[in-house]
This record gives C-alpha cells, structure tokens and sequence, in this order.
C-alpha cells in the first residue's frame, strides 16, 4: 500500500508489532477511550481512528421490525397425493406441476407484507403490502387440510397462491392486517 493512498487519521501496524505490544502492556493499563475497532488486511492490521469509530447518538430512528407469521412452501400433502396419483399416465402433467410447487415456490407472510418467491434459483419474487389488498378468498383442497388463497388488489390484480398450509388461518391474517373485516370468502372444493 502507498502512503499516498492512506487517510491521515488511520494508521496500519504490523501483526508481530501489534502482538508484541499487546503481550508487554497489560489490557488495564489501556484507557477505554483509546480501544479502536480492527479490521484484517491482507496479514495487517487497520487500526481506524477514535474519531472514525465514535457513533453519533443522533442516528435515524429504528425502522419498524419485519415480523415473520408464516415463511414455508406448498403444502407436502399437495405433493404426496399427485405423485400417487401420478402413476397414472393421465394425472402425470398435474404432478409435475405438484413437484414444481414444492421444490420452487416459497410464501412469506410478515407484520409488514406478502411476498411470493419462485423459479429455479427464487429469481422471480413478487411483494406486496397489505394495504393494497381489496379481498382475500381461499379454495379448500382434498379435505380442507390445504387450500388455495385468492388475493385481490386494489388494482385488480389477482394474486393466486396454490397449495398453501394453514390457509384459512393465513387469510384471516391478511384481511386483519389490511385493516378490513375478517370474513374470509370460501368457495366450494374444487379437487386437488
């Protein structure tokens, strides 16, 4: 490293100087004031100055804390029952889209929005808040142990979650963050 390069209130010592002063001096013979935050670069030491390490009191306020209710996938029993039912040439199509579900789509459900993340590697993600959401309508599935959640926005724009977990207990949440009443409209089972 150049000089040049350098700020003038840093300073960078060696490691076997930085240890041999460390061993000679004991840690109370140090005053709390001159401890310094280090940083490792490239076998030396940073020792930053006291000037660069003080945080000001006056910071920003802490922003609200994201809180999670539910992160998971699809439901495993929307997997396991089309893959038995997969054995039939038929039915092979849904399983594959069963499998899909299950490997590649994510729900998160916090204090302050939806998000919905899916694709091979969980590149396409798609969040909302709850303010935006007009009606919440879910869809039992097999026997009501998952179920589909229908959101529909502001806009109009309908957002469909299949398979999900503990749906009507999901939907609730939602309409109860959006700040609108928690009747949540249930349609007829409609098969897996």
């Amino acid at each position: 490293m150049a000089a040049s390069s350098i700020p003038p209130s840093t300073t960078i010592v060696r490691r076997s100087l930085l240890l041999s002063t460390a061993s000679s001096f004991p840690a109370s013979s140090f005053p709390p004031s001159n401890i310094l935050p280090q940083k490792h670069i490239h076998g030396r030491l940073l020792l930053a100055s006291s000037s660069a390490a003080a945080v000001p009191s006056d910071s920003k306020p802490a922003a609200k804390k994201e809180t999670v209710y539910f992160d998971g996938g699809a439901h495993y029993g929307d997997l396991l029952a089309n893959l038995v039912l997969g054995l039939t040439i038929l039915w092979l199509p849904l399983t594959l889209a069963a499998v899909s579900r299950a490997f590649n789509l994510r729900y998160r459900f916090t204090n302050l929005r939806v998000t919905v993340i899916s694709g091979l590697t969980g590149e396409d993600r798609s969040d909302f808040s709850y303010k935006v959401i007009k009606d919440v309508q879910v869809v039992p599935r097999f026997i009501g142990e998952w179920g589909d959640i229908i959101i529909t926005l502001r806009d109009g724009t309908k957002v469909d979650l299949r398979s999900v977990p503990k749906f009507r207990e999901i939907a609730k949440y939602c309409l109860s963050m959006a700040d609108q009443p928690a009747v949540v409209k249930e349609s007829g089972a409609k098969g897996f």
